[in-house]
């Protein structure tokens, strides 16, 4: 007999074999067994996380005459007939290469029809995201009055291009992704049932390269197999996985917290020389930095070494928040450059510098000196306040000057000013609205993880091809700027929620304040000049600065009337 892949030969061929997705498979099981199955689901999640697989053993036990407790038996005719493909009820369709109307109206047809050797016709529709919109009308009808004894299983990997009049007539299960655990645990049972030797460093090796997918994790698995003539090390999964070993990242994040810039450019070299990717170092690095991070708080890591576990406590949190932050920004300028190694190289000089500029001492307890110095101030506005309200004079004494501040650091984060002054060109009141009224559903179609980065934002502005979005810190802007695929799903899910089609722009609070003053500024010096009269109007930006202007002035003057104006400083 042929090899099989093991991701082929593995696949699971009951729930109680699907590994990570226990919500998913207890509801399922519960319907068969209670005969309360709905005529159409939809699997949602990640690559690899077992949806097809599902639908298949779903398929099998809702047809198995034999099948217990929602399982099906594996030995009956049906079910093996199911696992061979071989049974004509059970139709598997690709949507990504029959995703016309036609084929969807061939198979709305043949439903009509009864099953001929199973008791329920099951239509199982992959990438079903991958039909034309003709296509999912075609479907509609057929999913709103189904004929009896047929099942349709929709599977895709992003729900959100599926149409709402579509999902609504759906029971969607939603699949996660895999814990590293779970994957290490299936595959040394795997590896333990083909009798073949393993190292446990290097199933954790698979488990961080596959990112929560089973079948990643197999054919990866395959692969180290066939490399290493039957047994599975350590030293080799690093060598077919392309993946860096706890040691390099940690020799070259050492480096650069003790500032030694040479040293560093030395393992940055080697690096390249095995042949690693700009790109994939950037991940790799992204992933240690956060491991590290995760491991300061809770002490877990799973998979990491021992040295791993030691270097955490000597890593400062304070300068891995940096390593992020300037990740992200290379990250983000690497996808507009032709050499991302250069880009790395800068990277490595500069996080190898000493960090410049004052730090806030927000955090620092004050001492007793100074304690007896704000007394002794409140003490004297405290007399002077009586003063006033007598009608009396004010003391001559002045407060002591207090100690000036440390400006913070500048941001790293650097928005894309253009496109925010081309939105606030063509900002509507009807527009924001609109998108402020979706946000309560944009947020909870989200994952956890994305509703993570919009917990602290909000829309402040927004035209008709897009809006400006506001975010409380700094890094977690940096994060939705540059994760992949973020700005399509949150455009994807307000098309779908409200018809707005536009997808938004980042900014910092402070970027939003300079960025709509300079833009009122701007806007008020071309309506002066006799060139530039041409130019439309933006009425709801300056008019929101007006507001804010006289706002501030009448505090400004009810200040000065309450203390004097010897007593009031204003700062820019």
């Amino acid at each position: 007999m042929a090899y099989q892949a093991l991701y082929r030969k593995w696949r699971p061929q009951t729930f109680d074999d699907m590994v990570g997705q226990s919500a998913v498979t207890h509801t399922l099981k519960n319907a068969i067994s209670n005969q309360k199955t709905s005529h159409a689901y939809l699997f949602t999640g990640p690559r690899g996380t077992g949806k097809t697989s599902a639908a298949k053993v779903f398929a099998k036990a809702i047809n198995c005459p034999n099948q217990r407790n929602g399982e099906p038996c594996n030995e009956c005719e049906i079910c093996k007939g199911i696992t061979n493909g071989t049974i004509g009820d059970v139709i598997e369709i690709d949507a990504a290469s029959n995703n016309g109307v036609e084929e969807i109206r061939d198979i709305r047809d043949k439903a009509r029809y009864a099953p001929t050797q199973a008791e329920y016709k099951i239509y199982i529709i992959d990438e079903v995201h991958m039909l034309s919109t003709g296509a999912f009308n075609a479907l509609l009808k057929t999913l709103e009055e189904p004929p009896q004894k047929v099942i349709f299983i929709l599977a895709t990997t992003e729900p959100h291009k599926i149409p709402a009049t579509i999902i609504s007539r759906t029971q969607r299960f939603d699949f996660r992704r895999i814990t590293s655990q779970e994957i290490i645990d299936r595959l040394a049972y795997i590896l333990d049932q083909e009798g073949i030797e393993y190292e446990a460093d290097a199933l954790s090796v698979v488990a961080r390269c596959a990112n929560g997918g089973m079948r990643d994790a197999l054919s990866l698995l395959d692969q180290m197999i066939s490399f290493g003539d039957g047994k599975v090390t350590f030293e080799e999964a690093i060598q077919v996985s392309g993946s860096l070993t706890d040691d390099l990242m940690i020799d070259f994040v050492a480096d650069l917290q003790a500032q030694k810039a040479e040293e560093a450019l030395e393992s940055l070299q080697q690096l390249f020389k095995m042949g690693k990717e700009a790109s994939r170092l950037v991940e790799e690095w992204l992933e240690f930095a956060r491991d590290l991070l995760v491991a300061k708080q809770s002490g877990e890591a799973v998979g990491r070494s021992e040295r791993f576990l030691q270097f955490k406590d000597e890593v400062d949190a304070s300068f891995l928040y940096r390593f992020v932050e300037a990740l992200n920004q290379t990250q983000q300028e690497m996808r507009f450059t032709t050499k991302p190694t250069i880009s790395l190289e800068v990277l490595t000089i500069k996080m190898a510098q000493p960090q410049t500029g004052a730090t806030p001492r927000a955090i620092e307890a004050p001492s007793s000196e100074e304690v007896e110095q704000l007394q002794q101030q409140l003490a004297q506005l405290r007399q002077q306040m009586a003063a006033l309200m007598q009608g009396g004079s004010v003391p001559s004494s002045k407060p002591a000057p207090p100690k000036p501040v440390a400006k913070a650091p500048k941001a790293s984060f650097k928005p894309n000013v253009a496109a925010v002054n081309k939105i606030l060109m063509e900002a509507t009141k009807e527009d924001i609205e609109k998108v402020r009224d979706l946000w309560g559903d944009l947020l909870s179609c989200l994952t956890p993880q994305q509703r993570a980065l919009m917990n602290q934002a909000q829309p402040v502005a927004a035209g008709p091809n897009g809006f400006v979005m506001q975010f409380m810190y700094e890094h977690i802007c940096g994060l939705a700027e540059t994760t992949v695929g973020f700005h399509e799903e949150v455009q994807g899910h307000l098309e779908r929620l409200g018809g707005y089609s536009g997808t938004f722009v980042g900014v910092t609070s402070e970027q939003w304040q300079q960025i709509r003053s300079d833009f009122v500024l701007e806007r008020k010096k071309n309506k002066e000049g006799e060139a530039v009269s041409h130019v439309t109007e933006a009425p709801v930006v300056e008019e929101s600065i007006s507001e804010e202007e006289q706002e501030f002035k009448q505090k400004v003057q009810d200040t000065i009337e309450l203390f004097g104006e010897e007593f009031v400083q204003i700062e820019e």
